[in-house]
């Protein structure tokens, strides 16, 4: 079998309708899904941490690192889901193209993504709650909405494309709502806002310079930053149930990034632009700070309230993401079967149950230290979605380099990388470099205490119980068509 062309079978096929899956999502959900994943709390409020360590000059350099490293990322998986448009997610990429072991861990490194990531987006939008109703505690409030997204997920997942779809533009409108109108007021309109609002580029330069907190201070953000943009690689998640894979995908890819670049770049170049550094933190979201300054009545309250839709959408975007990973898991035979079991609704329920134990961490965080401990889950997360990006432009050098060797021509793929093999090596050094980074915050060097031994345990698992006995690994199933085969 020719490198990147799956098996089509008839059976295969049949037996993944009977659980429900279907080519039905167009470029359109998968954009609006990957946007839905990416813009939450790591834009709506870790944005004050970015700035407050690395300036304002800083924060801006990092999330334009941050957007050429999600090209560079996405352009591989680009290639990677074309050549394997599976059921399931993008682990498969890894265990194809680099062993078993890798998939299997890459697999569980994007379920902890995903399952602390809850616990962040719960505890961001409990302090965000503060605004309106202080005397309550955080984790009183991220009991309420982990009980709320709990229940939605339970109930049915028919409507989970096109309910993110529309989640996703309330997120995109806020986005838009800051770029214009703090942009507009940057240069200098801004009829409501009091005497002394900052005119362009007249917060880059603080009182200790550019960097006030030195190259380092930006170094340390680069993860935080990541963590901003994980979400991007659900496309991977989605490719199997893609109509048209070779066309929609690269589509998706495209627009995805270039659509990140502007959104998130062009807010932080706002926030930061506004916003004094000294005065961001993570007890109010950076978008809540800005249009309170602007003086448009109620629009801090509106915006604070769109947040907290946009966190909880983030959220739930997440724990179906968890749900349907360990599912993919134990159908493959790499988590208990019993992770496979599906209601008569179709739903993973004791997936679902299991994911849900990452996102009640916060209630944990919340008691303990909500702003310490959130940044600590940020952390977590960030090393997560580090890995799976490593994973994923390694899987894509291994998997170019086995079709070159075996006579592949390059001009024959429906979508190829560009640059190749300078592209998966330039992002995966970039990666790295983003965890030596966080060594030198005591705060997020936790991600790595907890993120390495997580990995060595996966690998350490993997080998004991399933290398042993199985020379095969078992072949995920693919929801295609002939007429739609790249």
């Amino acid at each position: 079998m020719a490198i990147g062309s799956p098996t089509l079978t008839d059976e295969p096929l049949a037996q993944d309708e009977k659980q429900g899956l279907r080519r039905s999502m167009e470029a359109r959900h998968l954009v609006m899904i990957a946007m839905g994943g990416v813009i939450g709390s790591g834009l709506f409020l870790s944005s004050g941490y970015t700035i407050a360590q690395a300036g304002p000059l800083g924060a801006i350099i990092a999330y334009l690192l941050g957007a050429v490293v999600v090209y560079m990322v996405m352009a591989c998986l680009g290639e990677l889901a074309v050549a394997y448009p599976v059921s399931g997610a993008f682990h498969i990429y890894a265990a194809r193209s680099i062993g078993p072991a890798t998939g299997f861990a890459t697999a569980w490194l994007y379920w902890l993504c995903w399952a602390v990531a809850l616990g962040s987006e719960f505890t961001a939008a409990g302090l965000l709650m503060q605004r309106w109703f202080p005397e309550v505690d955080v984790w009183i409030w991220c009991l309420v909405f982990a009980a709320v997204l709990f229940t939605l997920n339970a109930i049915s997942s028919r409507v989970f494309g096109e309910s993110e779809f529309w989640f996703a533009l309330i997120k995109v409108a806020a986005v838009i709502g800051l770029i214009v109108l703090g942009g507009a007021a940057l240069l200098g309109f801004h009829p409501l806002a009091e005497n002394g609002y900052p005119f362009l580029g007249e917060n880059l330069n603080t009182p200790q310079g550019l960097f006030p907190n030195g190259i380092t201070g930006v170094l340390i953000t680069t993860l935080a930053v990541f963590y901003a943009f994980s979400g991007s690689e659900l496309i991977g998640v989605a490719a199997g149930e893609t109509a048209n894979p070779a066309v929609n995908i690269p589509k998706a890819m495209r627009t995805t990034v270039i659509r990140l670049m502007i959104f998130f770049v062009g807010a932080i170049a706002v926030i930061a632009g506004t916003v004094p550094y000294e005065e961001t933190s993570l007890e109010q979201s950076p978008f809540v700070t800005v249009f309170s300054q602007l003086g448009i009545p109620y629009a801090a309250d509106v915006m604070n309230f769109v947040i907290i839709t946009a966190l909880l959408s983030a959220g739930n975007c997440g724990l179906f993401s968890c749900a349907r990973m360990l599912f993919s898991l134990a159908d493959e035979g790499h988590a208990p079967k019993a992770l496979q079991k599906l209601t008569k609704r179709g739903i993973p329920l004791l997936a679902l149950c299991v994911s849900m134990l990452g996102g009640l961490a916060s209630l944990i965080s919340s008691v303990v230290a909500p702003t310490t401990v959130y940044l600590v889950l940020v952390s977590v997360a960030g090393f997560a979605t580090v890995g799976v990006w490593m994973s994923i432009t390694a899987a894509h050098f291994f998997h170019r380099r086995n079709f070159l060797r075996a006579g592949g021509d390059t001009a024959s793929l429906p979508y190829r990388a560009p640059l190749f093999p300078l592209l998966p090596i330039a992002a995966f050094i970039l990666c790295v470099i983003s965890l030596i980074g966080i060594g030198f915050d005591p705060t997020q060097a936790t991600a790595l205490y907890f993120g390495i031994p997580f990995v060595a345990a996966c690998y350490a698992y993997f080998h004991f119980k399933h290398a042993r006995g199985k020379k095969e690994t078992h072949q995920p199933k693919v929801l295609v068509n002939t007429k739609d085969a790249p």
